[in-house]
Order: structure tokens, then sequence, then C-alpha cells
């Protein structure tokens, strides 16, 4: 497996508090056979995430380190008397995909929460569809801050889904994070800004644009793509006109590798800046040689750091999921750990069964989830937003990611 490519967590297991010993066997309709657990009672996990098509890399690694994390809990009877379950959709990363899976989760009685999406832009269409039937949802990818914080997050924060949690941090660090490095590491201080049009991809480039400027950056261009092309040569034209010694890209890495290396072809040797969403192996494969020198924002810190994490590495290649955890591996395990610990606390708090709102006590019960896992210290604060905040630089060296910053912004 490949190893700095695949994720960036942040901070050691406690010591001792789980073994990440897996047992069951996987079945390929979307559920999972996750193991003997605890007893009669059977929760669902569902899994919501781009199982299919282009962004299906990452969409895997989530369903999987779900299921690794249902398998766990049911080995180790994490929660008396009940055996976890793990049920997948495919959102094809399209909004409205997303929407018919929430009412399908929302439907099935035995689901209590739900791990997804990967897009933001998915994560907005199902929120109200979550909220209404009091089901908790923890995206372990969604970054747009307004999904936590409102749409006039920047000036007025307010909270619009009581259900909605994230382990992933937001754009609101990510973007700023990126601009400080392109512009105090980097010395680059001309940048032409693409982005996607969608809402990850949009809300992502405009946090950058506006710290960069900030700092002193100047826009020299900008530009909308179309997500569903891959000819990019008139924009990387346009790039090559400008005078631009770095392009921010606001998108994920199906657009992101053509786009580099068509930017590279036309004659602009510069480096392509994205976040998480380009941060991929397949990235890599579709910049081609060019891509050298690329870089990338992603959530945490690098895996070669932690040697809990590698535990978690080493775990998932034993139970032999075909595809690899990616980006947000750690992520989805930690985000399936909450729903398991707020489930355990509403059992534990209603004599050991599930009360017949079962929904709205782990909706209030993961406000106040806090445990060490995987990715760090898993807690959230008032928005539903994680509290841990590292993010770290990556580069593209040698056919592979390769850290070359870690840290926090603080503004």
């Amino acid at each position: 497996m490949r190893q700095r490519s695949l994720i960036a967590i942040t901070a050691a297991l406690a010591a001792g508090a789980l073994t990440l010993t897996a047992c069951g066997s996987r079945d390929d309709d979307g559920g999972s056979d996750s193991g003997s657990g605890g007893g009669g009672t059977t929760v669902v996990i569902g899994v919501d995430a781009p199982l299919t098509g282009d962004l299906s890399a990452l969409g895997l690694g989530i369903k999987n380190s779900v299921d690794l994390a249902a398998k766990i809990a049911n080995k180790e009877k994490t929660v008396d008397g009940v055996t976890f379950k793990v049920e997948s959709l495919d959102d094809q990363g399209q909004p409205s995909v997303g929407q018919q899976n929430a009412t399908k989760f929302v439907a099935n009685d035995d689901v209590l929460g739900v791990v997804g999406p990967l897009n933001s832009s998915v994560g907005e269409s199902m929120q109200k569809v979550f909220d209404s039937a009091k089901l908790v949802e923890v995206s372990p990818a969604n970054t747009n801050p307004a999904l936590t914080q409102g749409v006039d997050w920047q000036t007025k924060k307010a909270r619009p889904y009581k259900s909605y949690f994230r382990t992933a941090t937001t754009d609101a660090i990510q973007g700023p994070f990126a601009a400080e490095y392109v512009y105090k590491d980097s010395k680059k201080r001309k940048a032409f800004i693409i982005d996607d049009k969608k809402t990850y991809g949009a809300g992502l480039a405009a946090t950058f644009t506006e710290a960069f400027k900030k700092l002193g950056g100047q826009v020299v261009g900008t530009e909308h793509i179309n997500p569903d092309t891959k000819d990019f040569n008139a924009v990387a034209t346009k790039v090559k006109n400008s005078g631009a010694d770095v392009v921010y890209y606001g998108g994920e890495y199906p657009q992101a590798g053509p786009l580099s290396k068509q930017i590279k072809a036309a004659g602009a040797k510069i480096p392509l800046v994205g976040g998480d969403g380009i941060y991929s192996a397949d990235f890599i494969k579709l910049a081609g040689a060019g891509g050298t020198g690329d870089l990338a924002t992603s959530v945490g810190a690098p895996v070669e750091e932690l040697p809990s994490a590698k535990e978690f590495v080493a775990n998932y290649k034993t139970e032999g999921y075909k595809e690899a955890y990616e980006a947000y591996g750690g992520y989805s395990y930690d985000s399936a750990w909450a729903i398991i610990q707020a489930v355990k606390k509403v059992v534990e708090d209603n004599d050991g069964k599930l009360p017949d709102d079962a929904r709205s006590k782990v909706v209030d019960a993961m406000q106040n989830v806090s445990f060490d896992g995987v990715t760090g210290k898993v807690s959230f604060d008032e928005f539903g937003d994680a509290t841990n905040k590292q993010l770290t630089v990556y580069a593209v060296e040698n056919g592979d990611w390769g850290s070359v910053k870690s840290g926090t912004y603080n503004g």
C-alpha cells in the first residue's frame, strides 16, 4: 500500500484503547457483514459516498474505513447488546442522488447515523432531510464553512442544522493556510485562480483568494471550468499569458490533474496548488511527469509521523480491502467511531437498551462525544465542526506526495 499518498492523520490512538483487529467479511451489494457483535439489537451505520465514477477512489476509501470501525466495535463488544452493520449508498458525487440516498436512510429505522458524504455540495443537499428526521450525519470530508456556520459565516456564524457534524476542518482554515504557504514559503506573488463552480471548489478558491490578497499577493486572472470536460487548453493559454507564477485550483483531482498537465504544456512551468480534493495518487497519474512541484493541502498530519496511525494502515491492509483508504480513511473511521460512541452513551443512559427516540438522543449525545481517535482528539465545537484544526502541505516529489509543512492557521 502507498504510505504518504494515502492520508493525512494527526495524533495517536489512546494506548490500548482500540485493538485494530478486524473480523467478518465484506459483501458486494453495499452492505457489510461486520462480524459478531454484542447481541440482539442491530444498529445500522449508513455510508454515503461516490462509489462509482471519477471520485470513487476517495468514496471507496470512506466506505471501507467505516466498515473497519464497525468490525472493531463488534469484535470488542463496544456497545453491549448492539451489533453494528454498515449499509452503503452511491451518491455518484451528485447532490440530487445524495438527497435521494438521505431519504432512503431515513426510511430505515435501524439507521442511527450516517457517515458522509465526500462532496460539500452533496452534503448541502442532505442536511435538511437528515435534520428533519433527527438523524445524525458526520462527514469526514466536507469542508465548506457554510454547512456548519451558515451562509453568512464570514460575518455572522449561525449553525443551520443540529444533526450535522464533521471530522474534517473547514475551508475557512484550509484556503488561508495554503495562501500563507504559497506567499511566505514559496514566495509566489501572482496567482491565477480557477474553480469548478461547485460548492467545495468555489468556496475554497474564495478563501484562498481573500487570504492571498491580504498577504500582498496579486490575482492576475480568474476562470471557471466545466468539471464535465477534460479539455482545458483555452484556460491553460490564459494562464500562460497572464504572467502568473502560481495557479490555485478549487476543485477535485479528476479535473486538476489534466488541468496541471495542460498548463505546463502551454508553456507555463508553474505549480498548481489545490486543497484536499486533489490530494490523491490519481492526481499524480493524471498530471504526469510535469506535475512535480504541484502542491496540495490536506487535513491532518502525515501518516509517517504517527506510529498509531501506521497501525490503522497495517490493519486496513490486513483486512484485505481492494481499494486504498485514500485521503479520508482516518476521518471516516473516526466519524463512524463517533457515531458508535454516541450510541453507546444513549444505550448506557437507558438501562442498556435503545430508547424509542434513539435518533434524537444520538444527535444530542454526539455534541459531547470526545475520544482519542485515529486522527487525534475527536470532539466537536458549538457548530458541529471538528476541534482538530491541523493541516499539511504536500508536494509532488518523485511520483508521490511528500509532506513539506504541517501546522494550523490562526489568521
